[in-house]
């Protein structure tokens, strides 16, 4: 017998049905959260974030699968938490501390996503092959000079190159020394203890990015040897099993840092920021920024452009300026 279609009022009245039975539910949720006393509260880090699952490590670092409290925001991976036990490895963050810095990357809706918190290293890894993309980098550059983080170049696979071809390779990418951004060559091959990369990570938090094929998962199992325990450890006390290997997800590093890996991480791109905030991405603009003959210049062919003139003297590297231009041509497309 074929089911009776309803008409427009009577799925109204169901969904409105619906509604209060919902608002029902998050209303008595929420009159629980308001009684947990917040005397309680303890201090922990967000080290996993898996769509709605967050998993807290103590003070002691031990873990506990963790709701959020409604209106407080989105803890992500780094985040600084207040949170009160609910049950056995089990409680709810009821407030997220100040963020030093927030790494986002443009979502699906055009709004900024937020991939991790409290980070101070974005580590840029290049190889040989794929051969670095100059336009890229520029663009993780001035995502850590928007947030206030260091950046490192690090030149993985350096054992694929001989003396003459390491040479070039690096002179290819000495104008970023010269701006100020340190470069590290190095290989796994040569080196599997990574020693001058942990030096960079000791006590604070990085990121890996960069092209696919450029190692960067080599370079992770690196410096985790204990990634499989941690990973087990997680498991065991969550319950969130295989998933945690797709999560973002906050290790600890022998250093005394921490390494963040997260999926959204690897395909990172710089999002719409406005000209000025661009300007301000490129440290070697700066002497120059408010020098131009217009206060409106875009520094592509206007008449008495102090950053023109800067990168004809050879101040500003002839490819950052392109990338700059570039960048620029793109932030005013999308605001079309």
């Amino acid at each position: 017998m074929p089911r009776r279609r309803l008409s427009e009022r009577q799925i109204a009245r169901i969904e409105r049905i619906q509604d209060r039975r919902r608002s029902k539910v998050e209303a008595r949720a929420e009159l629980a959260l308001s009684e947990l006393d917040d005397e309680a509260g303890r201090n922990g880090l967000v080290v996993v974030r898996h769509g709605a699952t967050l998993i807290v490590e103590d003070q002691d670092q031990q873990c506990h699968y963790c709701v959020t409290r409604q209106h407080i925001g989105h803890p992500v991976c780094g985040d600084q938490v207040v949170w009160q036990p609910s049950g056995p490895n089990a409680g709810v963050i009821t407030a997220i501390q100040a963020r030093e810095t927030l790494l986002s990357r443009p979502g699906a809706s055009g709004h900024d996503k937020p991939l991790a918190a409290n980070i101070g290293l974005l580590t840029i890894v290049v190889a040989p092959q794929p051969p670095p993309s100059g336009f890229l980098i520029d663009q993780y550059l001035v995502a850590a000079e928007r947030i206030g983080v260091s950046a490192l170049i690090l030149c993985n696979k350096m054992d694929l190159l001989d003396d003459s071809a390491r040479a070039a390779f690096l002179g290819r990418l000495e104008h970023y020394a010269k701006i100020g951004y340190s470069l590290l060559p190095l290989s796994l091959k040569q080196d599997p203890s990574l020693a001058p990369l942990r030096e960079h990570f000791a006590g604070r938090s990085g990121i890996l990015v960069g092209q696919s094929g450029v190692g960067k998962s080599s370079l992770i199992k690196a410096l985790l040897p204990d990634q499989a325990i941690q990973i087990g450890a997680l498991s065991d006390a969550t319950g969130l099993g295989r998933h945690t290997t797709s999560a973002a997800t906050s290790y600890r590093l022998d250093s005394g840092g921490r390494l963040i890996d997260s999926p959204g991480v690897r395909s990172f791109r710089l999002g719409p920021i406005a000209r000025a905030e661009l300007e301000q991405g490129f440290p070697e603009f700066r002497p120059f920024i408010g020098h131009c003959r217009f206060s409106n210049c875009h520094h592509q062919h206007e008449p008495d452009c102090a950053i023109l003139a800067a990168s004809a003297d050879g101040a500003i590297a002839p490819d950052r300026l392109l990338a700059f231009q570039q960048l620029a041509k793109d932030i005013a497309r999308g605001a079309e």
